[in-house]
């Protein structure tokens, strides 16, 4: 199954079977002072620079977040799409919880776009699985519903099963959901992790539909976190993991998936891991003694 998603004549195909689709997460105010300063007054400079350094480590798709306490964020964030669009050529990412908001990008927007996102409950689901139909998006769905985040794989993949259905109902076709399992932190659940782990494999081999993460939850509120990170990201793509919202101007992060997409033979002849090599920062030669 291939979640296809275009900017303009440009395509990305999310897929088990493709290289490992990195989404990169900066262009988000939440907790970043300068860029929502900028953004709330329509300067949107910095936005499209952080699409540029996401773009040249590797991104290929690009998360748009404008959420402004006080702002007018439909205004803003079809701003923002216009604005990154101008600068990339990559599809994008329209992050939002604003379903006005939400039509306002898309209607922007020059290609598929991925929506981020609707979670199981009715009342979301009938908010974003129309504008997704209207517009032609793929949807992140996020398996958590009126009750809460299912607490058992069984019960996230009994969620996932349900969300899919419904995006059926409004015309949406399994393909254009990814499905999140939800990572939550092992540092006020140590079985978290492997929860969230064993939700990939199964919905992956029960439903088959693509699955994507926001791997970074995982490790809140520990030290050291980008180490975790790195990790579960490895172990998520053995449980067939094809997307993530992630920070590819980290290079651990981005070095990791490369090596990722190298071992799970999605790198023919080895050719994007030599070229990436070659482009690294290489350590200078010892000196003799």
């Amino acid at each position: 199954m291939e979640t296809i998603l275009t900017f303009k004549d440009r395509k990305v195909v999310i897929s088990p079977n493709h290289p490992f689709v990195i989404i990169g997460e900066r262009i988000n105010p939440t907790r970043r002072k300068k860029l929502a300063e900028t953004m709330s007054q329509g300067d949107y400079s910095l936005a499209q620079e952080d699409a540029r350094k996401q773009l040249e480590a590797g991104a290929q798709v690009l998360d748009v977040n404008a959420g402004i306490p006080g702002g007018d964020e439909p205004k803003l964030l079809s701003g923002a799409v216009e604005a990154v669009a101008a600068v990339s050529n990559a599809p994008l990412c329209i992050d939002t919880a604003s379903p006005e908001a939400l039509e306002a990008a898309l209607a922007v927007y020059p290609g598929k776009a991925l929506i981020n996102s609707s979670t199981a409950e009715p009342r979301m689901m009938d908010r974003v699985f129309p504008l997704a139909k209207k517009y032609g998006a793929a949807v992140i769905g996020v398996l958590t519903d009126e009750t809460g985040i299912p607490a058992t794989p069984e019960a996230r993949l009994e969620t996932a099963r349900r969300l899919i259905n419904r995006a059926g109902d409004y015309g949406i076709p399994p393909e254009d959901i990814l499905i999140d399992a939800l990572a939550l932190t092992v540092g006020a659940d140590h079985r978290a992790g492997r929860i969230t782990l064993d939700s990939l494999q199964l919905i992956q081999n029960e439903l088959g539909v693509n699955l994507s993460l926001g791997a970074s939850n995982v490790s809140f509120g520990l030290p050291d976190r980008k180490t975790i990170n790195i990790a579960y990201l490895a172990l998520g793509i053995a449980r067939g993991l094809a997307a993530a919202i992630t920070d590819p101007t980290v290079p651990e992060i981005r070095y990791t998936l490369q090596a990722c997409d190298l071992l799970m033979g999605r790198d023919e002849y080895s050719m994007t891991w030599i070229r990436s090599f070659k482009k690294r920062p290489q350590p200078e030669a010892a000196k003799p003694a």
